[in-house]
């Protein structure tokens, strides 16, 4: 485990094809992620497996697969254990990879060489991926794509390409499908997609849309108690978690998130009860990192519990809409001219006492309520309620807690003082 003032970080974990295949971990400064569910692979993504101890996949689907995310500053971290031949989706970043033997998969991304793509002509079309992995065990990789429908009409918009210690070399794909591209690896180094720029340009001026995606972060303020929340446009193919690990102590607020967008077009985003959003318009723009910083911010009154927030075009019309919840009724007020002590601190304080009294029964509507709240990811809730035995469970979520910040930690007093109102009064929490 880390210490309480460094930040988390995450293991990526790949779920087997076989229910017998056992996780695979990071050492013990890491922390189990989300556990994403894995798409069907189509037709052309997919492999038949032949491994002695992995279930035959077939053509038209992947076994689902479990990643392992570890966040690490600046960037996220992937571990994916291929258990033999055949087709590997890793379900944290959408990669589909065709192997020819067993093998374990090391990859994160990289930040692109902007002045490099220029001078060939080329403009990121998704992120730049470096890979590691034993020669000659990865035959194909499959590249998500934020392409429409109609924008794969156009024949050599998309290419690949790959970066090495002696340059850039740029890939044809062997096929493109409704969400991926295909290309053959010659070795692994980084790889991602681009757009022939003079095409995307003449693309662009005809209002090319793009798959993507919208993102609503809530941001900490453990001072004003104000309310925010953060909105990010962005490709559909940009990594969730990549976004996740910029937005430091924000809570991502899970919705749906699919629409489609249009490069250079203005967009305005609409919250009813909003006191106000900032900037009024704003520019969509293909943003691949590394930074992610919100397209827009929502400033929201302290009690308002639940609000509708819209992106809409330069028509006025609705591209993207949901109902979102807000802060009031998870963070704790604080009383004006009273000294606080962190929630970190206290959890500190009573970690030990907590661990040694915390029941079982307990332990399992803590977790079922943390995860309900968006404290703990999926992945994070199931780490957890597998660990063996109640006091190195109780271990398990505090210190998982702890070390997400404030806000985290404030939420895990609440939940405690709504499940177990005894002990968390013993504990002098409420």
């Amino acid at each position: 485990m880390e210490d309480d003032e460094s930040e988390e970080s995450e293991d990526d974990e790949s779920e087997e094809s076989e229910d017998d295949e056992s996780e695979e971990s990071e050492e013990d400064e890491s922390e189990e992620s989300e556990e994403d569910e894995s798409e069907e692979m189509e037709d052309d993504e997919s492999e038949e497996m032949k491994d002695d101890e992995s279930e035959e996949m077939k053509d038209d689907e992947s076994e689902e697969m479990e990643d392992d995310t570890k966040l690490m500053k600046p960037s996220v971290s992937y571990r994916f254990r291929c258990p033999g031949p055949g087709g590997f989706q890793c379900t944290s970043t959408g990669l589909v990879f065709v192997m020819d033997q067993e093998a374990e998969l090391l990859y994160r991304t990289v930040q692109w060489d902007e002045s490099l793509l220029q001078s060939a002509g080329k403009a990121a079309a998704g992120p730049l991926i470096s890979i590691q992995c034993p020669e000659d065990a990865v035959r194909q990789l499959h590249l998500p794509h934020c392409e429409t429908k109609d924008a794969l009409l156009s024949e050599g918009l998309l290419s690949v390409v790959h970066i090495t210690d002696d340059g850039m070399s740029v890939i044809d794909p062997l096929e493109i499908t409704d969400t991926h591209v295909i290309v053959k690896v010659p070795h692994l180094s980084c790889f991602g997609l681009v757009w022939a720029w003079e095409l995307l340009l003449r693309l662009l001026d005809n209002k090319k849309p793009i798959s993507c995606q919208v993102l609503l972060f809530r941001p900490p303020n453990q001072i004003t108690r104000k309310q925010s929340l953060n909105v990010h446009l962005l490709p559909s193919n940009v990594l969730l978690d990549e976004v996740k690990a910029k937005q430091e102590d924000c809570v991502l607020i899970r919705k749906p998130s699919k629409c489609t967008l249009i490069k250079n077009q203005t967009y305005t985003v609409h919250c009813p009860k909003a006191h106000k959003v900032q900037p009024q318009v704003n520019d969509f723009d293909l943003d691949f990192g590394p930074n992610y910083p919100p397209t827009f911010e929502i400033i929201l009154p302290a009690n308002i519990e639940e609000t509708t927030v819209a992106v809409r075009d330069q028509a006025e019309t609705a591209v993207w809409e949901s109902g979102t919840p807000s802060v009031s009724a998870r963070t704790p007020s604080v009383s004006a001219g009273t000294p606080s002590v962190s929630a970190e601190e206290k959890l500190k304080s009573v970690r030990t006492q907590f661990i040694d009294r915390v029941s079982g029964p307990v332990l399992r509507e803590l977790l079922d309520k943390l995860l309900d709240c968006e404290v703990l990811t999926g992945g994070e809730m199931e780490s957890a309620a597998a660990t063996t035995g109640r006091a190195e469970k109780a271990r398990e979520v505090i210190d998982m807690v702890r070390r997400k910040g404030p806000a985290a930690s404030s939420a895990l007093i609440d939940v405690l003082c709504e499940v177990d109102p005894y002990l968390s009064s013993q504990l002098d929490l409420t």
